[in-house]
């Protein structure tokens, strides 16, 4: 069957998504994990989670503008609003591709702040005061990465699809699959969980994260050493940043390509071990 540029695209995604789920569904504990498993003091965890709830609640109460001095939210609506127009005109996959090139590029600027900031604290054995910057680089990497595919981030609904994906990007097993099909069902019905409530929203995020990052956390807080756990900001940063961008990306080409995928779109396997609608095994490897 012929596949126009956007089916194939919508398929690459749809490829990517399968991928990131794949290995992120076993949690694999380090060596380092190991080692400091039974030095982490009783309650770290809860001093954690109530850290994140209170950088995020931060962040969405009156943190938002200050985050939007740190890029130029203008010049990438603008891009956004002609890399469209390209994609609509041309109708080729490269025109298509710019998008989450775009969203990469200004991502690698964020890891790059976030390595320095993480490492030099973590030398300094400062572990836990790092948590707002941690939350608001991450909050900044998703912003950006909504702006470049064109979605805004401070209405209810956003703040939503962010938390949830922040969540998702960061869970294993079951959790992992079920976060994202919830993702999926958003982005294609707009509609937010029966009875939803952003503060608790904002703790079972904050809990998930809290639980990933207990051990680099406790780490930073070591003087000299921290640094190792530091650089874990990077890593966990990065995760995220990928995350959103396949999620925006599949946000973005559903939204907007009604003629162009959704007709040729069929039912198939949810994300638990299968590839999802409109999957094509035939259109190549996937690529990070």
């Amino acid at each position: 069957m012929f596949l126009t540029p956007w089916q194939k695209e919508w398929n690459y995604v749809l490829r990517q998504e399968y991928e990131f789920l794949r290995k992120g569904r076993f949690k694999k504990d380090s060596v380092l994990n190991g080692l400091v498993a039974d030095k982490v003091p009783d309650g770290l965890q809860n001093t954690l989670d109530k850290a994140f709830s209170k950088a995020f609640e931060i962040i969405f109460e009156k943190g938002t503008g200050v985050i939007e001095k740190t890029y130029n939210k203008k010049g990438i609506e603008e891009q956004f609003q002609t890399n469209e127009n390209n994609a609509k005109d041309r109708d080729d996959r490269n025109s298509l591709r710019l998008f989450s090139r775009k969203a990469a590029n200004s991502g690698n600027k964020n890891l790059i702040f976030s390595g320095v900031e993480g490492i030099g604290l973590g030398a300094l054995g400062i572990g836990l005061p790092d948590i707002p910057l941690f939350t608001a680089m991450i909050l900044k990497s998703v912003y950006e990465v909504a702006l470049h595919f064109g979605y805004t981030y401070t209405e209810t609904e956003e703040k939503y699809f962010i938390l949830r994906l922040i969540q998702c990007a960061l869970a294993h097993g079951k959790e992992l699959d079920s976060f994202n099909d919830e993702l999926n069902g958003f982005i294609e019905d707009g509609v937010l969980p029966k009875g939803y409530s952003e503060s608790e929203q904002i703790r079972a995020t904050a809990a998930t994260m809290s639980s990933e990052l207990l051990y680099m956390k406790f780490l930073q807080g070591l003087p000299v050493v921290g640094a190792v756990g530091g650089a874990y900001d990077v890593i966990y940063m990065q995760k995220v940043q990928k995350f959103a961008r396949i999620k925006y990306h599949r946000r973005f080409l559903f939204d907007r390509a009604d003629e162009k995928i959704k007709p040729t779109i069929v039912e198939g396997p949810k994300s638990k071990g299968g590839h999802g609608p409109g999957f094509d095994p035939d259109d190549g490897p996937a690529t990070a």
